[in-house]
C-alpha cells in the first residue's frame, strides 16, 4: 500500500516540480533583465535534490511494479531492492550535485 499511494504521489510532485523548472527557465531565456525570482527558484538546490531523490525512488518501484506484473512473487524482496537501490543512486547523484554545483 505504501508504495501505491508513494508512486502516486511522487508523480504528482514531480510533474509540479518539473513544471517549476520548466515555467521558470522561460523567464531566464529572455534577452531583457531576467527576474530574480525566478533565477532563485531555477536555481534551487533544494528544488533539485528534491526532483533527483523523487525521480529515482518514482522510477524504481514503477521497475518494480513491472516486475510483478510480470510474474515475479518476491514482492518484500523487490521492496527492500528498490530501497537500497534507489538510496544508494540518490547519494551518488546528490553527491554529485554538491560536488559539481
Amino acid at each position: 500500500m505504501f508504495i501505491w499511494l508513494f508512486h502516486r504521489i511522487s508523480g504528482v510532485t514531480l510533474i509540479v516540480l518539473i513544471g517549476i523548472k520548466i515555467f521558470t527557465s522561460f523567464f531566464l531565456f529572455t534577452k531583457d533583465v531576467k527576474p530574480d525570482w525566478a533565477l532563485s527558484l531555477h536555481r534551487h538546490p533544494i528544488l533539485d535534490i528534491l526532483i533527483v531523490v523523487l525521480f529515482t525512488f518514482h522510477s524504481l518501484y514503477g521497475l518494480r511494479t513491472i516486475a510483478i506484473d510480470l510474474g515475479y512473487r518476491k514482492e518484500k524482496q523487490l521492496f527492500w531492492a528498490a530501497n537500497i537501490a534507489a538510496t544508494v543512486i540518490s547519494v551518488v547523484l546528490i553527491s554529485l550535485y554538491v560536488r559539481f554545483s
